[in-house]
């Protein structure tokens, strides 16, 4: 029986919908966004925050400075934060976690676009650090609020990824395999009055008939993104949901292996371009909710440039490039599909319109950790990814990066765009460094999704935007 608003508004607990599971919890080791989603902002905290509007905050610095070269920044650290564990937390835990994170061999997903530009971290006294930069970065301050950027403790990092402990509002209590994640408010967090959820538990859903099945029971109070969005008409005609919908950075994508034949040639790779309708993926996947996209950038980015002309949906142009690349058709190649509901419907999509030019795609379904240790290890021909990191065109310069990508044309304008002070320059280098990925079709940019999300309508503070992927549970109450 559904609770009365008076009972609703009594309660200290809720349930979020999650539909990939990690395979960790240490967003600084690890590249899967589902980290971030669970402990971002709620058990561990960086320097600033990323708000709803994309905007950035203090958050365990108190404030900062910028030497006007852009080259330096000072920031004030807040006193008196501990991490749960009672460790204090000072300018050493922040020199720890960024140089931990520049080291040869470091995983951390932001290495190349933040920490490898970080020349030096100077702790003059224990609340003040000064990071001095190789170039200047316009984008430092966000990034070092996005989750490969939390600072972390020495004597509890080595364990971040089965049990995190950090500053934030709350504290990691348990963690089902398979099933959920729970974390519980920290009574000593500075801001402990201003939370008014006392528990939090993340249940992770993939199928989507069972994501909709708890809501409709009111196992699950929300779905902040992710759900299945064929149910949303069911939603938005009950009265015991609202259903909102806002923008997200993400680039969703059919990812190529650079490295394999036949398609390290940019002729087969531009037919795979061709050969995908975007908008029918967008109306027949997504149920209409998303955009195109024509390289590896989200329409909310600042320099956005639509290049969904340089690869428009053309069959028989798609066909005509197999032909000149000397390719046997039929071909046949593997498409790899992680367990979110955009991959696995979108496959189905993707395989039936690559047909159409002859090339037939065996569809394979993996669970997310195999798809972590496959197809992000470059063990794949295709796949169908929603890449979440905003500005995260750097991927691209690194070859080893799943792509295998190997462009020094494409690596000199980002090297040119990483040096230029000239506003001006810098927006026609930012053009230019979408237009090489549109030009070289280095993957299949196909969507960029909306985010949706749906609640019981007594829950308040989800985030309608995600300029990151991220939980921010401290906003969260009950009316």
């Amino acid at each position: 029986m559904p609770l009365s608003a008076a009972a609703q508004a009594g309660k200290t607990s809720a349930v979020i919908g999650m539909v990939l599971e990690p395979t960790g919890l240490d967003p600084t080791m690890a590249p899967a966004a589902a980290i971030g989603e669970i402990v971002h902002y709620n058990v561990l905290e960086g320097l600033t925050k990323v708000n709803v509007d994309g905007s950035v905050t203090p958050l365990l610095a108190e404030r900062w400075t910028m030497d006007p070269d852009g080259k330096s920044y000072t920031f004030h650290l807040r006193r008196g934060v501990r991490f749960h564990d009672g460790e204090a937390f000072d300018a050493s835990d922040v020199k720890f976690s960024f140089e931990r994170a520049k080291a040869e061999g470091s995983t951390n997903k932001a290495k190349k676009s933040l920490f490898d530009n970080i020349t030096s971290i100077a702790t003059p006294d224990p609340y003040t650090v000064i990071l001095t930069l190789d170039h200047p970065d316009g984008t430092v301050l966000f990034r070092l609020g996005e989750n490969p950027a939390v600072i972390l403790d020495p004597k509890s990092a080595a364990a971040t990824a089965s049990r995190p402990i950090g500053t934030g509002p709350y504290r990691f209590e348990d963690w089902k395999k398979g099933v959920s994640v729970t974390l519980v408010k920290d009574a000593g967090y500075r801001q402990a009055t201003a939370v008014k959820l006392n528990k939090v538990t993340f249940r992770i859903i993939n199928d989507p008939a069972a994501q909709v099945a708890a809501m409709l029971a009111g196992d699950v109070d929300a779905f902040p993104r992710g759900l299945a969005t064929q149910s949303l008409a069911q939603f938005k005609a009950d009265p015991r949901f609202s259903v909102t919908t806002g923008s997200t950075a993400g680039k969703g994508i059919m990812a190529i292996n650079n490295k394999r034949k036949p398609f390290d040639d940019v002729r087969v790779r531009r037919a795979l371009a061709h050969a995908i309708d975007r908008q029918a993926f967008i109306n027949g996947v997504l149920d209409g909710f998303g955009r195109p996209i024509g390289s590896h950038m989200a329409p909310t980015d600042a320099g956005y440039v639509d290049l969904t002309a340089v690869t428009p949906y053309d069959p028989d142009k798609a066909r005509a490039l197999l032909k000149e690349a000397g390719v046997k058709i039929p071909l046949e190649v593997t498409l790899t599909l992680p367990p979110a509901p955009y991959a696995r419907r979108g496959g189905e999509v993707v395989a039936a319109q690559l047909a159409k030019v002859g090339i037939n795609a065996k569809i394979e379904n993996v669970e997310w950790a195999q798809w972590l240790s496959g197809a992000y290890k470059g063990n794949f021909d295709l796949t169908i990814i929603n890449h979440v990191e905003p500005l995260d065109y750097l991927i691209y310069s690194d070859p080893k990066y799943y792509y295998g990508y190997d462009s020094p044309a494409f690596r000199e304008v980002v090297r040119q765009y990483a040096s230029s002070t000239n506003a001006k320059e810098r927006t026609r280098l930012f053009g230019d460094l979408q237009r090489q990925l549109a030009q070289d079709a280095v993957n299949v940019y196909i969507f960029n999704p909306s985010q949706v999300v749906v609640a019981k309508k007594g829950l308040k503070g989800l985030w309608s935007h995600s300029p990151i992927f991220a939980n921010d549970l401290a906003a969260l109450r009950w009316e």
